[in-house]
Order: C-alpha cells, then sequence, then structure tokens
C-alpha cells in the first residue's frame, strides 16, 4: 500500500516539475493574464512530503511559494478481479505561499492554484503504470495565518488517481 501512495505522489511532483508542461511553463502565461508578478516554483520547490506548516519551518529553511505532493487516502476497491491493488489514490497538491504583506496574498495563491489546474487539466488520463486521472479535482483555500514571512496561506488541490497493479 505505502509503495502505491509513493508512486503516484512521485508521478505528480515528475508532472508539476517538468520543464515544458509543469508549472514553470503554465505560470509564465498564468501571471501575464492576471497582469501579476509572480514569483516561479521551482523544481526542487516541488516536493513529496506531508508536514505541518509548523513543523517545517521550525526544523527547515523553506522557500515560498512551493507546492507539497501527497497521499492522504489509498482505496482498494479490487475492482479488477485478480490484480492485488485496483482502486483509488487520493492525491494532494497543497500550495503555500508567504509574504510579508497580507494584501495580495489570496490572488497569488488562487493563481498558483490555476497553475497546477492547468497542469492536471493537460494530463488527463493514463499516466502510465497503471495509473490513470479521470480530470476530477476539488480545490481547498486555508485561512491566512502567522509564518513564513509575516503571512502564509495554503490551498490544496484534491484530486483521485485510479490505479492498478
Amino acid at each position: 500500500m505505502a509503495q502505491t501512495a509513493s508512486i503516484t505522489a512521485q508521478k505528480v511532483v515528475g508532472l508539476l516539475s517538468a520543464a515544458e508542461r509543469g508549472l514553470q511553463a503554465v505560470l509564465g502565461d498564468v501571471a501575464t493574464n492576471a497582469g501579476v508578478d509572480l514569483p516561479v516554483i521551482r523544481p526542487e520547490n516541488v516536493l513529496h512530503q506531508n508536514t505541518p506548516v509548523v513543523l517545517v519551518e521550525k526544523n527547515v529553511t523553506v522557500k515560498y511559494p512551493t507546492v507539497l505532493v501527497y497521499c492522504d487516502k489509498i482505496q482498494n476497491l479490487l475492482t479488477e478481479k485478480f490484480r492485488t491493488f485496483s482502486g483509488k489514490v487520493r492525491t494532494v497538491a497543497e500550495v503555500r505561499m508567504s509574504q510579508d504583506r497580507v494584501e495580495g496574498l489570496e490572488e497569488k495563491v488562487r493563481l498558483y492554484v490555476d497553475a497546477v489546474t492547468e497542469v492536471l487539466d493537460a494530463n488527463r488520463g493514463d499516466w502510465g503504470q497503471g495509473m490513470f486521472f479521470p480530470g476530477r479535482y476539488e480545490v481547498k483555500f486555508e485561512p491566512v495565518q502567522r509564518g513564513g514571512r509575516n503571512f502564509l496561506q495554503a490551498a490544496k488541490v484534491i484530486f483521485e488517481v485510479d490505479l492498478s497493479s
């Protein structure tokens, strides 16, 4: 089961970090269309990790914006009779942004979420290794809180990947 979550999260990290069709490529268009200057999310800031903000900031130097990718739920539905695993892996791409002023923070987080969902939309379908992304996702915005460079906001893009192995 743990390998199932790891394989799926690593695939999503790869999609978001890709040079040509990943976040860096999409963010330029999103920022231009919105008329906002957005800091780039570098590939090294797209991490396979599920760690609370408080813990990360106490133990690691964090560079914002960042995207954390992790699986929070696995269901072996046994939809394919003779497979070890055939079900759904719920995956989360959590966008975190921090700045010294609260003004404009929410707008930037929304634009980063738009970029993440554009990458997902562009990669709808077969991901190989028995993974299939049907294209459905849900977004949850967290309230602004203290952290990072004074203020921090996070948003979670939650989606399911069908997996058969």
